[in-house]
């Protein structure tokens, strides 16, 4: 009981924190993005990289550009994880094989963090810092470029400009995530979190045994990981490792840190379009969303229906007992509802239910509340799906936000909803009748079709955390994961960067008395539905066979 009460009482804090900075973050984003002056150091930044600030470029240029640095980015990556052998404060750590360093490239740079290595006998510092910390924060300010070029195809009209893709990604760093990370690396640091250059400490265990306990800049890396919602830890335990995670104040301020841009950014959203009334009703669907699978994980992780965990008296097996119940329920649903993946447990320690439900999070295509920048855009396109079927039911072209939504919107819409659950189920398909998926397994049955299917819904949905039950290691699991975060990221934002195009390019519509009112309960509830239908009519089989027979069991 004493757990259920300081469970609820860090959901309070969490609640009124996200409350307090929600309008004041979310409208200094706004302004951010629609500023026409540009600081100091963001014009010598436009200087080197001879990038002209003050021009604007089409859907098809903001989409070049986007797939051209993140090309790049993959290959410094790479680069820099096959040469570190060579690179100072690289602490004797050996060179990273071709698939592993194609995998990590891959997953850093699509806002992944997928991690089939241990971080701290892989890494050195420098490929820690200089390739995987950098691409923490670019990463993230793709998805937030993304998000403000498709608010931009709806508040222009008669146009075909977008915005300009390095602006966006440079303010998105600059003037939003750096400022935000660095005040809270001082915060964590405070709090007990480690920031060292040094490789590690030698100490003698109790039992006389020499061992080296690995340290690192971990309080820079930390903050970073959980603010552009990238996950990726700096050591193998990630956020249950004390170094990373040390105190229940700590676990309360990364999980803050998970979710406050994405929810800021429903607000930032309605300040953008002039209408505040359209973004609390996409957070509403948001919030109904996340605190429904937090009820079902935290329910299900007090109420176990394993023999050993019934007589233990709660499902404590890979949980921190520093964080409980409470807290480990919430920072797994926090962490699969964004694209995070940063864990503070175990998850295939999770019960059938609480694993299922932390795996039905990234099925909803983590809207709730979603990636940094991924969340509303992945929302927006599922507003647009309500909208349209709402059309249909009345006979009349469907409407949002004074933009037609005809054949090629839906059709883009479409492929970006459509990304996600085809490479789940086609390459999970594929693995589980693999002999090679078998010994990568360590359980069998209902279990085992769980870890699968969460690998390949993690990488899909650019999430990056994992049930520890299955060893990825194998060239097929390298490869086709490396794929689906690929095509999982990119393939949605050419769709919304096309669909962005189009809505800017038409003219506004004004509302009439026919106009379907697209801010309050009814059309939240819609979004909702539209939401749950998908992910009902894609996934339930599979869920079946897995989470909800394990949970039967």
């Amino acid at each position: 009981m004493n757990d259920t009460w300081a469970g609820l009482l860090q959901l309070a804090l969490l609640l009124a924190a996200l409350a307090v900075v929600y309008r004041p973050l979310g409208d200094y984003m706004a302004r951010a993005f629609t500023s026409k002056g540009h600081w100091k150091l963001e014009r010598a930044l436009y200087k080197v990289v001879r990038v002209n600030p003050d021009s604007e470029q089409r859907w098809s240029t903001y989409a070049y550009g986007v797939l051209g640095f993140s090309f790049v980015s993959v290959l410094f990556l790479y680069l820099l994880q096959r040469l570190q052998t060579v690179l100072p404060l690289g602490l004797g750590r050996p060179e990273i094989s071709p698939s592993v360093a194609f995998n990590t490239a891959v997953s850093f740079v699509t806002n992944t963090n997928w991690q089939s290595y241990v971080p701290e006998q892989a890494f050195g510092h420098l490929v820690q810092m200089a390739g995987l910390t950098v691409q923490n924060f670019v990463s993230g300010a793709v998805g937030i470029a993304v998000a403000v070029a498709l608010i931009r195809g709806f508040t222009r009209a008669n146009t075909d400009r977008l915005g300009n893709v390095w602006v966006d990604i440079t303010r998105a760093v600059v003037r939003v995530l750096l400022p935000i990370a660095v005040l809270f690396a001082v915060v964590l640091m405070g709090l007990g979190v480690v920031q060292s250059l040094s490789g590690g400490v030698d100490v003698t265990g109790i039992d006389g045994a020499q061992h080296t306990v690995a340290l690192a800049p971990v309080a820079s890396q930390e903050v970073i990981k959980e603010l552009g919602t990238n996950g990726g830890g700096v050591l193998n335990a990630n956020s249950a490792h004390p170094f990373e995670n040390p105190n229940g104040w700590t676990n309360l301020i990364e999980i803050f840190l998970i979710l406050v841009i994405p929810v800021s950014l429903t607000r930032t959203f309605g300040t953008m379009i002039g209408d505040r009334k359209q973004g609390y009703t996409l957070l509403s669907v948001m919030t109904f969303l996340w605190g429904g699978m937090l009820a079902v994980i935290w329910w299900a992780e007090a109420h176990p229906n394993g023999p050993a965990a019934l007589l233990a008296g709660s499902a404590m097996e890979g949980k921190e007992t520093r964080f409980g119940i409470p807290s480990s329920a919430l920072f797994a649903d926090s962490t699969t509802g964004t694209s995070t993946g940063a864990v503070n447990a175990a998850h295939d320690s999770l019960t059938g239910l609480g694993g299922g439900g932390a795996l039905l999070n990234m099925l909803f295509s983590e809207i709730s509340p979603g990636g940094v920048g991924t969340g509303i855009y992945s929302i927006l396109v599922f507003a647009i799906i309500a909208v349209f079927l709402a059309g249909l039911m009345v006979g009349r072209t469907p409407e949002y936000l004074g933009k037609k939504l005809g054949r090629k919107e839906i059709t883009m819409a479409s492929i970006a909803i459509l990304a996600m659950p085809t490479l789940v189920l086609v390459f999970a398909g594929i693995a589980v009748v693999l002999p090679a998926t078998g010994d990568a397994l360590t359980n069998s049955g209902a279990h085992g079709l769980s870890e699968v299917l969460y690998a390949y819904a993690s990488a899909s949905n650019n999430n990056g955390s994992a049930f520890g039950g299955l060893t990825v290691t194998n060239d097929w699991f390298q490869s086709t994961l490396g794929v689906c975060m690929a095509f999982g990221r990119f393939i949605p934002i050419l769709a919304v960067l096309c669909l962005a195009g189009g809505l800017a390019a038409q003219r506004k519509v004004p509302p009439s008395a026919g106009t379907l009112p697209t801010s309050g309960p009814l059309f939240a509830s819609m979004v909702a539905g539209s939401v749950l239908l998908v992910a009902a009519l894609t996934f339930v089989p599979a869920l079946a066979l897995g989470p909800i027979a394990e949970a039967l069991s």
